[in-house]
């Protein structure tokens, strides 16, 4: 979900509860009883994800667009809750690696930028299971105190 203006992204982050409500309704009753934002219900919405999905390619399919959305707002408001941190977009630099793209910023005093929705990505491309628990693991660890 690129978004191309400051309004576009202040829009997509006001709609952020309402945008995840509409993504678990879409999940199987199962799946969606495990998850509560915790740093261990990454693993089970990374299970879900890699069943559903044999490739990146596929996830990336216009079709699956809102699930790919709400699969990184997840996320992302994960990582948010164990790490700190607030939403944001950066709009001025075409070059920059998530130009366009929600980031969290702010959780550690020299932390780079992270981008929920090439992390979801990354996670269908490794096929780990794990890989994003390991990442806001590794985060927590690696800024300590500063989250």
């Amino acid at each position: 979900m690129r978004t191309t203006t400051r309004d576009d992204f202040e829009c997509w982050l006001s709609d952020m509860s309402d945008a995840l409500d509409r993504f678990m309704t879409r999940l199987p009753d199962e799946l969606r009883g495990k998850l509560d934002f915790s740093v261990s219900s990454l693993d089970s919405i990374e299970a879900w994800l890699l069943q559903r999905y044999g490739s990146t390619r596929e996830m990336l399919a216009a079709s699956e667009s809102q699930v790919v959305d709400g699969l990184a707002r997840y996320v992302g408001e994960t990582f948010r809750r164990f790490l700190g941190g607030k939403w944001t977009v950066q709009l001025d630099d075409p070059k920059f690696a998530y130009y366009g793209l929600p980031i969290l910023v702010g959780f550690g005093k020299q932390s780079a930028p992270v981008c929920p929705h090439t992390l979801v990505t990354a996670s269908a491309d490794r096929r780990k299971g794990v890989y994003l628990s390991t990442v806001a693991k590794n985060l927590r660890e690696l800024f300590g105190d500063a989250v």
